[in-house]
């Protein structure tokens, strides 16, 4: 009998707290902060394909102040959520009644690209470190 199914069996690790070790409160984080990060493309990219709509409204994705608040509890940052929602911030740019600046939500569009870019190449690394502790590489 190998160490790991020794100490799963004698009772001192469960599969569960494997599962907490492999799965911890930082992957969670990176996890949810690329399901925001994603959202948040997806808002902004429908903000530019709208600019030139009369009354068009500028949405946002608020995913760090999300995640900043569910940071502390686990199982709140486990069900975190992100929702698009409207900038009430913005004010009337145009005179056609949109809210949409072409060149602040193009330079806000790259720079969420390169969070989001960021946080995959950390949780890549991570897991990759994970599989060869593991031995799967």
């Amino acid at each position: 009998m190998d160490g790991r199914r020794q100490l799963v069996q004698g009772g001192t690790l469960f599969e569960k707290d494997l599962v907490r070790v492999l799965h911890d409160t930082t992957q969670i984080a990176l996890e949810r902060a690329i399901s925001g990060a994603s959202m948040r493309h997806s808002a902004l990219a429908s903000n530019l394909a709208n600019a030139n709509t009369p009354g068009y409204q500028r949405v946002d994705v608020d995913f760090h102040g999300t995640l900043s608040a569910a940071m502390g509890d686990r199982e709140r940052l486990e069900q975190v959520s992100f929702a698009p929602r409207r900038d009430m911030s913005a004010g009337v740019l145009r005179a056609d009644g949109s809210t949409v600046d072409v060149d602040t939500e193009s330079a806000q569009l790259a720079a969420n690209a390169l969070e989001h870019s960021a946080a995959v190449a950390v949780a890549g690394t991570r897991i990759h470190i994970l599989q060869i502790a593991m031995g799967v590489r």
